[in-house]
Protein backbone atom coordinates (compact mmCIF):
# COMPACT_ATOMS: atom_id res chain seq x y z
CA UNK A 1 0.00 0.00 0.00
CA UNK A 2 2.77 2.45 0.90
CA UNK A 3 4.27 2.12 -2.58
CA UNK A 4 1.21 4.07 -3.76
CA UNK A 5 0.48 6.30 -0.77
CA UNK A 6 4.16 7.13 -0.53
CA UNK A 7 3.93 8.85 -3.89
CA UNK A 8 2.78 11.89 -1.90
CA UNK A 9 6.26 11.90 -0.34
CA UNK A 10 7.76 11.86 -3.83
CA UNK A 11 5.65 14.87 -4.82
CA UNK A 12 6.83 16.68 -1.69
CA UNK A 13 10.44 15.80 -2.54
CA UNK A 14 10.02 17.26 -6.03
CA UNK A 15 8.61 20.48 -4.55
CA UNK A 16 11.48 20.70 -2.05
CA UNK A 17 14.08 20.25 -4.79
CA UNK A 18 12.46 22.93 -6.92
CA UNK A 19 12.39 25.24 -3.88
CA UNK A 20 16.09 24.45 -3.21
CA UNK A 21 15.40 23.35 0.36
CA UNK A 22 17.51 21.21 2.66
CA UNK A 23 15.41 18.17 3.51
CA UNK A 24 15.23 14.40 3.86
CA UNK A 25 12.28 12.11 3.17
CA UNK A 26 11.49 8.55 2.11
CA UNK A 27 9.97 7.73 -1.28
CA UNK A 28 8.78 4.41 -2.76
CA UNK A 29 10.98 2.17 -4.91
CA UNK A 30 9.05 0.07 -7.41
CA UNK A 31 11.01 -2.70 -9.15
CA UNK A 32 14.23 -0.75 -8.74
CA UNK A 33 12.78 2.60 -9.82
CA UNK A 34 12.31 5.60 -7.52
CA UNK A 35 10.33 8.39 -9.18
CA UNK A 36 10.54 12.07 -8.31
CA UNK A 37 7.60 13.55 -10.26
CA UNK A 38 8.38 16.14 -12.93
CA UNK A 39 12.14 15.64 -12.45
CA UNK A 40 13.14 12.08 -13.16
CA UNK A 41 13.79 8.60 -11.88
CA UNK A 42 16.60 7.06 -9.84
CA UNK A 43 17.40 3.51 -10.94
CA UNK A 44 18.59 0.79 -8.60
CA UNK A 45 19.15 -2.96 -9.07
CA UNK A 46 15.73 -4.59 -9.44
CA UNK A 47 15.25 -7.23 -6.77
CA UNK A 48 11.61 -7.73 -7.72
CA UNK A 49 10.24 -6.19 -4.54
CA UNK A 50 8.85 -2.91 -3.32
CA UNK A 51 11.01 -0.90 -0.94
CA UNK A 52 11.91 2.68 -0.11
CA UNK A 53 14.69 5.15 -0.81
CA UNK A 54 15.90 8.22 1.05
CA UNK A 55 15.94 11.53 -0.81
CA UNK A 56 18.25 14.15 0.65
CA UNK A 57 18.93 17.77 -0.15
CA UNK A 58 21.93 19.57 1.32
CA UNK A 59 23.21 22.94 0.11
CA UNK A 60 21.63 22.57 -3.32
CA UNK A 61 22.89 19.00 -3.87
CA UNK A 62 20.38 16.18 -4.08
CA UNK A 63 20.66 12.42 -3.93
CA UNK A 64 18.53 9.29 -3.75
CA UNK A 65 19.84 6.30 -1.75
CA UNK A 66 18.56 2.73 -1.46
CA UNK A 67 20.12 -0.59 -0.42
CA UNK A 68 23.61 0.85 -0.20
CA UNK A 69 23.49 2.61 -3.58
CA UNK A 70 23.39 6.39 -3.95
CA UNK A 71 22.30 8.20 -7.10
CA UNK A 72 23.23 11.86 -7.34
CA UNK A 73 20.95 14.14 -9.30
CA UNK A 74 22.62 16.26 -12.00
CA UNK A 75 22.51 20.04 -11.76
CA UNK A 76 19.85 19.97 -14.48
CA UNK A 77 17.55 17.15 -13.26
CA UNK A 78 15.94 16.85 -16.70
CA UNK A 79 19.21 15.50 -18.10
CA UNK A 80 20.56 11.98 -17.59
CA UNK A 81 23.36 10.94 -15.23
CA UNK A 82 24.68 7.65 -13.86
CA UNK A 83 21.70 5.88 -12.30
CA UNK A 84 19.38 8.76 -13.20
CA UNK A 85 16.88 9.23 -16.02
CA UNK A 86 15.60 12.78 -16.33
CA UNK A 87 12.16 13.59 -17.69
CA UNK A 88 12.95 15.14 -21.02
CA UNK A 89 11.40 18.38 -22.12
CA UNK A 90 10.71 19.39 -25.70
CA UNK A 91 10.46 23.07 -26.52
CA UNK A 92 9.27 24.95 -29.56
CA UNK A 93 9.37 28.68 -30.23
CA UNK A 94 7.13 30.11 -32.95
CA UNK A 95 7.37 33.89 -33.02
CA UNK A 96 6.04 35.10 -29.69
CA UNK A 97 4.55 31.70 -28.85
CA UNK A 98 6.56 29.40 -26.60
CA UNK A 99 5.58 25.78 -26.18
CA UNK A 100 7.20 23.54 -23.58
CA UNK A 101 6.14 19.95 -22.92
CA UNK A 102 7.47 17.19 -20.73
CA UNK A 103 7.84 13.95 -22.65
CA UNK A 104 6.99 11.71 -19.74
CA UNK A 105 8.02 8.10 -20.33
CA UNK A 106 8.87 7.41 -16.66
CA UNK A 107 6.26 8.33 -14.05
CA UNK A 108 4.35 5.25 -12.87
CA UNK A 109 1.14 7.31 -12.68
CA UNK A 110 1.39 8.84 -16.15
CA UNK A 111 -1.25 6.47 -17.55
CA UNK A 112 -5.00 6.48 -17.06
CA UNK A 113 -5.87 3.37 -15.09
CA UNK A 114 -3.08 1.75 -13.10
CA UNK A 115 0.64 2.22 -12.37
CA UNK A 116 2.84 1.32 -15.34
CA UNK A 117 6.60 0.71 -15.58
CA UNK A 118 8.98 3.14 -17.30
CA UNK A 119 9.23 2.88 -21.10
CA UNK A 120 12.32 4.93 -21.94
CA UNK A 121 12.20 6.34 -25.46
CA UNK A 122 15.30 5.88 -27.61
CA UNK A 123 16.99 9.03 -28.84
CA UNK A 124 15.57 8.68 -32.37
CA UNK A 125 12.01 8.66 -31.05
CA UNK A 126 12.71 11.76 -28.96
CA UNK A 127 14.02 13.49 -32.10
CA UNK A 128 10.88 12.43 -33.99
CA UNK A 129 8.70 13.87 -31.24
CA UNK A 130 10.67 17.13 -31.27
CA UNK A 131 10.26 17.44 -35.05
CA UNK A 132 6.54 16.70 -34.95
CA UNK A 133 5.92 19.03 -32.03
CA UNK A 134 7.74 21.79 -33.93
CA UNK A 135 5.50 21.17 -36.96
CA UNK A 136 2.34 21.05 -34.85
CA UNK A 137 3.18 24.23 -32.96
CA UNK A 138 3.90 26.09 -36.19
CA UNK A 139 0.47 25.12 -37.51
CA UNK A 140 -1.37 26.11 -34.34
CA UNK A 141 0.50 29.41 -34.04
CA UNK A 142 -0.04 30.28 -37.71
CA UNK A 143 -3.71 29.35 -37.99
CA UNK A 144 -5.15 29.58 -34.46
CA UNK A 145 -2.98 32.19 -32.72
CA UNK A 146 -5.52 32.76 -29.96
CA UNK A 147 -5.35 29.10 -29.04
CA UNK A 148 -1.56 29.14 -29.30
CA UNK A 149 -1.46 31.79 -26.56
CA UNK A 150 -3.35 29.68 -24.03
CA UNK A 151 -2.40 26.09 -24.91
CA UNK A 152 0.97 26.22 -23.09
CA UNK A 153 -0.88 27.06 -19.87
CA UNK A 154 -3.14 24.02 -19.98
CA UNK A 155 -1.01 21.41 -21.72
CA UNK A 156 2.24 20.63 -19.94
CA UNK A 157 3.00 16.94 -20.38
CA UNK A 158 2.74 14.30 -23.10
CA UNK A 159 2.86 10.59 -22.35
CA UNK A 160 4.26 9.07 -25.58
CA UNK A 161 2.85 5.85 -27.00
CA UNK A 162 3.72 3.88 -30.16
CA UNK A 163 2.22 4.91 -33.49
CA UNK A 164 -0.99 3.28 -34.65
CA UNK A 165 -1.91 4.08 -38.25
CA UNK A 166 -5.42 5.54 -38.76
CA UNK A 167 -6.52 5.03 -35.11
CA UNK A 168 -3.67 6.81 -33.35
CA UNK A 169 -4.51 6.77 -29.62
CA UNK A 170 -4.86 9.78 -27.36
CA UNK A 171 -6.52 10.29 -24.00
CA UNK A 172 -6.63 12.57 -20.98
CA UNK A 173 -8.47 12.79 -17.69
CA UNK A 174 -9.88 15.60 -15.60
CA UNK A 175 -7.95 14.24 -12.62
CA UNK A 176 -4.57 14.87 -14.29
CA UNK A 177 -4.86 18.45 -15.49
CA UNK A 178 -2.32 19.33 -18.18
CA UNK A 179 -1.32 15.80 -19.21
CA UNK A 180 -2.31 13.76 -22.27
CA UNK A 181 -1.46 10.28 -23.50
CA UNK A 182 -0.63 10.49 -27.23
CA UNK A 183 0.50 7.97 -29.81
CA UNK A 184 3.34 8.98 -32.14
CA UNK A 185 1.53 10.74 -35.02
CA UNK A 186 2.31 10.50 -38.71
CA UNK A 187 2.74 14.23 -39.29
CA UNK A 188 2.53 17.64 -37.69
CA UNK A 189 -1.09 18.26 -38.68
CA UNK A 190 -2.18 15.02 -37.02
CA UNK A 191 -0.34 15.99 -33.85
CA UNK A 192 -1.77 19.52 -33.90
CA UNK A 193 -5.27 18.04 -34.22
CA UNK A 194 -4.58 15.69 -31.30
CA UNK A 195 -3.06 18.37 -29.06
CA UNK A 196 -6.04 20.66 -29.66
CA UNK A 197 -8.44 17.79 -29.04
CA UNK A 198 -6.82 16.85 -25.72
CA UNK A 199 -6.37 20.47 -24.67
CA UNK A 200 -10.12 20.97 -25.08
CA UNK A 201 -10.74 17.91 -22.90
CA UNK A 202 -8.34 19.27 -20.28
CA UNK A 203 -10.00 22.68 -20.23
CA UNK A 204 -13.48 21.22 -19.91
CA UNK A 205 -12.25 18.79 -17.26
CA UNK A 206 -11.04 21.76 -15.24
CA UNK A 207 -14.32 23.62 -15.73
CA UNK A 208 -16.31 20.62 -14.53
CA UNK A 209 -14.51 20.83 -11.19
CA UNK A 210 -16.01 24.30 -10.81
CA UNK A 211 -19.42 24.25 -12.52
CA UNK A 212 -22.10 21.58 -12.89
CA UNK A 213 -23.08 21.44 -16.56
CA UNK A 214 -25.38 18.41 -16.32
CA UNK A 215 -27.13 16.30 -13.74
CA UNK A 216 -25.58 12.88 -13.06
CA UNK A 217 -26.83 10.36 -15.63
CA UNK A 218 -24.70 7.29 -16.35
CA UNK A 219 -26.99 5.89 -19.06
CA UNK A 220 -25.11 5.13 -22.28
CA UNK A 221 -27.67 6.41 -24.75
CA UNK A 222 -26.28 9.04 -27.13
CA UNK A 223 -24.80 8.45 -30.58
CA UNK A 224 -21.52 10.24 -31.28
CA UNK A 225 -19.39 9.97 -34.41
CA UNK A 226 -16.12 9.68 -32.52
CA UNK A 227 -17.00 6.51 -30.64
CA UNK A 228 -18.41 3.17 -31.72
CA UNK A 229 -20.51 2.77 -28.56
CA UNK A 230 -23.35 4.84 -27.09
CA UNK A 231 -22.13 7.54 -24.71
CA UNK A 232 -23.52 9.08 -21.54
CA UNK A 233 -24.21 12.81 -21.46
CA UNK A 234 -20.83 13.44 -19.82
CA UNK A 235 -18.89 11.73 -22.62
CA UNK A 236 -20.97 13.29 -25.38
CA UNK A 237 -20.42 16.78 -23.94
CA UNK A 238 -16.68 16.20 -23.65
CA UNK A 239 -16.61 15.06 -27.27
CA UNK A 240 -18.55 18.06 -28.55
CA UNK A 241 -16.09 20.48 -26.97
CA UNK A 242 -13.05 18.48 -28.11
CA UNK A 243 -14.23 18.14 -31.70
CA UNK A 244 -15.37 21.75 -31.79
CA UNK A 245 -11.67 22.53 -31.39
CA UNK A 246 -10.73 19.95 -34.02
CA UNK A 247 -13.28 21.45 -36.43
CA UNK A 248 -11.84 24.93 -35.87
CA UNK A 249 -8.36 23.63 -36.69
CA UNK A 250 -9.30 21.97 -39.98
CA UNK A 251 -11.47 24.96 -40.93
CA UNK A 252 -8.51 27.29 -40.47
CA UNK A 253 -6.26 25.05 -42.57
CA UNK A 254 -8.87 24.78 -45.31
CA UNK A 255 -9.36 28.53 -45.43
CA UNK A 256 -5.58 28.92 -45.74
CA UNK A 257 -5.52 26.37 -48.61
CA UNK A 258 -3.29 24.03 -46.57
CA UNK A 259 -3.66 20.45 -47.87
CA UNK A 260 -7.12 21.37 -49.17
CA UNK A 261 -8.33 17.84 -49.97
CA UNK A 262 -7.48 16.61 -46.50
CA UNK A 263 -8.48 19.71 -44.54
CA UNK A 264 -11.67 20.11 -46.59
CA UNK A 265 -12.78 16.56 -45.82
CA UNK A 266 -11.92 16.77 -42.12
CA UNK A 267 -13.62 20.16 -41.74
CA UNK A 268 -16.75 19.02 -43.55
CA UNK A 269 -16.90 15.77 -41.59
CA UNK A 270 -16.31 17.09 -38.09
CA UNK A 271 -18.44 20.23 -38.38
CA UNK A 272 -21.54 18.22 -39.27
CA UNK A 273 -20.92 15.34 -36.86
CA UNK A 274 -20.18 17.68 -33.95
CA UNK A 275 -23.21 19.82 -34.78
CA UNK A 276 -25.42 16.72 -34.83
CA UNK A 277 -24.42 15.75 -31.29
CA UNK A 278 -24.58 19.33 -30.02
CA UNK A 279 -28.20 19.61 -31.17
CA UNK A 280 -29.09 16.35 -29.42
CA UNK A 281 -27.46 17.54 -26.20
CA UNK A 282 -29.14 20.96 -26.26
CA UNK A 283 -32.50 19.19 -26.07
CA UNK A 284 -31.44 16.85 -23.25
CA UNK A 285 -33.29 17.25 -19.96
CA UNK A 286 -30.22 16.55 -17.81
CA UNK A 287 -28.42 19.76 -18.83
CA UNK A 288 -28.26 22.50 -16.23
CA UNK A 289 -28.73 26.16 -17.11
CA UNK A 290 -24.94 26.53 -17.12
CA UNK A 291 -24.69 23.54 -19.46
CA UNK A 292 -27.15 25.08 -21.90
CA UNK A 293 -25.27 28.38 -21.87
CA UNK A 294 -22.05 26.46 -22.48
CA UNK A 295 -23.50 24.71 -25.53
CA UNK A 296 -25.18 27.87 -26.77
CA UNK A 297 -21.81 29.61 -26.85
CA UNK A 298 -20.34 26.77 -28.92
CA UNK A 299 -23.36 26.82 -31.23
CA UNK A 300 -22.90 30.54 -31.93
CA UNK A 301 -19.64 29.68 -33.69
CA UNK A 302 -20.23 26.13 -34.90
CA UNK A 303 -23.67 26.81 -36.38
CA UNK A 304 -22.57 29.29 -39.08
CA UNK A 305 -19.76 26.96 -40.12
CA UNK A 306 -22.34 24.45 -41.39
CA UNK A 307 -23.03 26.64 -44.42
CA UNK A 308 -19.48 27.54 -45.33
CA UNK A 309 -18.48 26.29 -48.79
CA UNK A 310 -16.22 23.29 -49.25
CA UNK A 311 -15.35 21.35 -52.39
CA UNK A 312 -17.91 18.93 -53.81
CA UNK A 313 -15.50 16.07 -53.12
CA UNK A 314 -15.09 17.06 -49.47
CA UNK A 315 -18.83 17.43 -48.98
CA UNK A 316 -19.71 14.10 -50.60
CA UNK A 317 -16.98 12.13 -48.85
CA UNK A 318 -17.85 13.64 -45.48
CA UNK A 319 -21.53 12.85 -45.96
CA UNK A 320 -20.76 9.27 -46.97
CA UNK A 321 -18.40 8.74 -44.03
CA UNK A 322 -20.99 10.13 -41.63
CA UNK A 323 -23.75 7.88 -42.99
CA UNK A 324 -21.37 4.93 -42.87
CA UNK A 325 -20.58 5.29 -39.18
CA UNK A 326 -24.13 6.07 -38.07
CA UNK A 327 -25.60 3.11 -39.95
CA UNK A 328 -22.92 0.81 -38.55
CA UNK A 329 -23.70 2.06 -35.04
CA UNK A 330 -27.41 1.42 -35.57
CA UNK A 331 -26.79 -2.11 -36.85
CA UNK A 332 -24.80 -3.01 -33.75
CA UNK A 333 -26.44 -1.04 -30.94
CA UNK A 334 -30.17 -0.87 -31.74
CA UNK A 335 -32.54 -3.78 -31.14
CA UNK A 336 -35.87 -3.56 -33.01
CA UNK A 337 -39.08 -4.40 -31.20
CA UNK A 338 -39.55 -8.17 -31.45
CA UNK A 339 -43.25 -7.81 -32.25
CA UNK A 340 -42.44 -5.53 -35.20
CA UNK A 341 -39.82 -8.00 -36.44
CA UNK A 342 -42.27 -10.90 -36.17
CA UNK A 343 -44.99 -8.95 -37.98
CA UNK A 344 -42.67 -8.05 -40.85
CA UNK A 345 -41.30 -11.59 -41.16
CA UNK A 346 -44.85 -12.98 -41.26
CA UNK A 347 -45.87 -10.42 -43.90
CA UNK A 348 -42.91 -11.45 -46.06
CA UNK A 349 -43.81 -15.13 -45.76
CA UNK A 350 -47.40 -14.32 -46.78
CA UNK A 351 -46.08 -12.72 -49.94
CA UNK A 352 -47.14 -9.17 -49.11
CA UNK A 353 -45.73 -6.88 -51.81
CA UNK A 354 -45.11 -4.13 -49.25
CA UNK A 355 -44.54 -4.06 -45.49
CA UNK A 356 -47.74 -3.36 -43.55
CA UNK A 357 -46.73 0.07 -42.19
CA UNK A 358 -44.31 2.95 -42.59
CA UNK A 359 -41.08 2.22 -40.74
CA UNK A 360 -40.14 4.68 -38.01
CA UNK A 361 -37.04 3.52 -36.15
CA UNK A 362 -35.99 6.88 -34.74
CA UNK A 363 -36.99 6.26 -31.12
CA UNK A 364 -35.22 2.97 -30.43
CA UNK A 365 -33.10 3.07 -27.26
CA UNK A 366 -29.52 1.86 -27.78
CA UNK A 367 -27.77 -0.89 -25.87
CA UNK A 368 -24.05 -0.63 -25.04
CA UNK A 369 -23.56 -4.29 -25.95
CA UNK A 370 -22.70 -4.45 -29.67
CA UNK A 371 -24.19 -7.03 -32.02
CA UNK A 372 -21.16 -7.64 -34.22
CA UNK A 373 -17.84 -5.91 -34.78
CA UNK A 374 -17.07 -2.77 -36.79
CA UNK A 375 -14.21 -1.73 -39.04
CA UNK A 376 -13.44 1.88 -39.97
CA UNK A 377 -11.85 0.66 -43.19
CA UNK A 378 -13.86 2.80 -45.62
CA UNK A 379 -13.21 6.03 -43.74
CA UNK A 380 -9.55 5.06 -43.32
CA UNK A 381 -9.33 4.52 -47.07
CA UNK A 382 -10.93 7.93 -47.66
CA UNK A 383 -8.34 9.55 -45.41
CA UNK A 384 -5.60 7.70 -47.24
CA UNK A 385 -6.99 8.94 -50.56
CA UNK A 386 -7.21 12.60 -49.52
CA UNK A 387 -3.75 12.62 -47.98
CA UNK A 388 -4.55 12.15 -44.32
CA UNK A 389 -1.92 9.48 -43.73
CA UNK A 390 1.74 10.00 -44.51
CA UNK A 391 3.29 7.06 -46.34
CA UNK A 392 5.98 5.02 -44.57
CA UNK A 393 9.56 5.44 -45.72
CA UNK A 394 9.30 2.45 -48.07
CA UNK A 395 6.64 4.31 -50.05
CA UNK A 396 4.02 1.60 -49.58
CA UNK A 397 0.66 2.55 -48.10
CA UNK A 398 0.04 1.11 -44.64
CA UNK A 399 -2.30 -1.84 -44.42
CA UNK A 400 -5.86 -0.71 -43.73
CA UNK A 401 -7.27 -2.96 -40.98
CA UNK A 402 -10.42 -4.76 -42.04
CA UNK A 403 -10.50 -3.41 -45.61
CA UNK A 404 -12.00 -5.74 -48.21
CA UNK A 405 -11.89 -5.66 -52.00
CA UNK A 406 -15.40 -4.19 -51.97
CA UNK A 407 -14.23 -1.36 -49.69
CA UNK A 408 -11.37 -0.54 -52.04
CA UNK A 409 -13.77 -0.53 -55.00
CA UNK A 410 -16.23 1.72 -53.17
CA UNK A 411 -13.64 4.35 -52.21
CA UNK A 412 -12.16 4.20 -55.73
CA UNK A 413 -15.59 5.09 -57.13
CA UNK A 414 -16.27 1.73 -58.82
CA UNK A 415 -19.69 1.36 -57.24
CA UNK A 416 -20.87 -1.52 -59.44
CA UNK A 417 -17.86 -3.59 -58.43
CA UNK A 418 -18.44 -2.57 -54.82
CA UNK A 419 -22.08 -3.71 -54.98
CA UNK A 420 -21.00 -7.07 -56.37
CA UNK A 421 -18.34 -7.39 -53.68
CA UNK A 422 -20.68 -6.62 -50.80
CA UNK A 423 -23.28 -9.02 -52.18
CA UNK A 424 -20.62 -11.73 -52.16
CA UNK A 425 -19.62 -10.86 -48.59
CA UNK A 426 -23.24 -11.07 -47.42
CA UNK A 427 -23.63 -14.46 -49.05
CA UNK A 428 -20.87 -15.70 -46.75
CA UNK A 429 -21.93 -13.71 -43.66
CA UNK A 430 -25.33 -11.99 -43.89
CA UNK A 431 -24.86 -10.53 -40.39
CA UNK A 432 -21.64 -8.58 -41.04
CA UNK A 433 -22.40 -4.90 -40.27
CA UNK A 434 -19.71 -3.51 -42.58
CA UNK A 435 -21.07 -5.48 -45.53
CA UNK A 436 -24.68 -4.47 -44.82
CA UNK A 437 -23.82 -0.79 -44.64
CA UNK A 438 -21.32 -1.02 -47.49
CA UNK A 439 -24.00 -2.42 -49.79
CA UNK A 440 -26.30 0.43 -48.78
CA UNK A 441 -23.61 3.02 -49.53
CA UNK A 442 -22.69 1.50 -52.88
CA UNK A 443 -26.32 1.16 -53.99
CA UNK A 444 -27.00 4.74 -52.90
CA UNK A 445 -24.01 5.98 -54.89
CA UNK A 446 -25.54 4.41 -58.01
CA UNK A 447 -28.87 6.21 -57.54
CA UNK A 448 -32.09 6.03 -55.56
CA UNK A 449 -32.70 2.49 -54.36
CA UNK A 450 -35.12 1.23 -51.68
CA UNK A 451 -32.55 -1.26 -50.38
CA UNK A 452 -30.09 1.58 -49.84
CA UNK A 453 -32.66 3.52 -47.82
CA UNK A 454 -33.31 0.57 -45.53
CA UNK A 455 -29.65 -0.40 -45.13
CA UNK A 456 -28.59 3.15 -44.27
CA UNK A 457 -31.62 4.24 -42.18
CA UNK A 458 -32.57 1.03 -40.35
CA UNK A 459 -29.99 -1.73 -40.97
CA UNK A 460 -30.80 -3.18 -37.55
CA UNK A 461 -34.35 -3.91 -38.74
CA UNK A 462 -33.23 -5.44 -42.04
CA UNK A 463 -30.89 -7.80 -40.24
CA UNK A 464 -33.42 -8.68 -37.53
CA UNK A 465 -36.13 -9.54 -40.08
CA UNK A 466 -33.73 -11.50 -42.27
CA UNK A 467 -32.44 -13.72 -39.46
CA UNK A 468 -35.57 -15.87 -38.91
CA UNK A 469 -36.21 -16.13 -42.66
CA UNK A 470 -32.84 -17.73 -43.42
CA UNK A 471 -33.96 -21.17 -42.25
CA UNK A 472 -36.92 -21.41 -44.64
CA UNK A 473 -37.03 -23.49 -47.82
CA UNK A 474 -36.45 -20.42 -50.03
CA UNK A 475 -34.48 -17.97 -47.89
CA UNK A 476 -34.35 -14.43 -49.26
CA UNK A 477 -31.13 -12.47 -49.58
CA UNK A 478 -30.42 -9.54 -47.30
CA UNK A 479 -30.80 -7.24 -50.30
CA UNK A 480 -34.26 -8.61 -51.09
CA UNK A 481 -35.43 -7.92 -47.53
CA UNK A 482 -33.82 -4.48 -47.62
CA UNK A 483 -35.54 -3.63 -50.92
CA UNK A 484 -38.88 -4.76 -49.53
CA UNK A 485 -38.54 -2.82 -46.27
CA UNK A 486 -37.07 0.17 -48.09
CA UNK A 487 -40.38 0.79 -49.85
CA UNK A 488 -41.79 2.22 -46.61
CA UNK A 489 -38.65 3.87 -45.23
CA UNK A 490 -38.85 7.64 -45.63
CA UNK A 491 -36.12 8.79 -47.98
Amino acid sequence: MWVHLGHAHAIAAAAAIRAELDFETAIPVWHGSAMIPSLGMARFPDDGTFSSAAVRGVNGRYSVSSAGTTVRLPDAPGSDAPGWWGIRRVRSQVGAHRFSLWLDDLDPYRGLYEPIPPERLPGKDVADWQRLIDEACRLVAAHLPGLARIMPVGLASLVPKPRVFFRNPSASTGEAFGSAVVGLPTDGASLAETLIHEFQHIVLGGLLHLVELYEPDPRERIYVAWRDDPRPVSGALQGVYAFFGVTAFWRALYQADQSPRRSGFEFAYWRERTWHTLRVLRADSTLTDAGRRFLDNIAERLGPWQGEPVSTEASELAMAAGRDHLAGWRARHLRPDTSVVAELAAAWLRGRPRPPAVIDATSLPPTPVPDGSWSHARTDLIRLAVGGTVMPTDGQPPAVPGATAADFAYVAGDFLLAVQGYRAELTVDPDRPNSLVGLGLALSARGLHPAARALLHCPELVRAVHRPLRSGPRPPTVEEIASWIGQVVPG
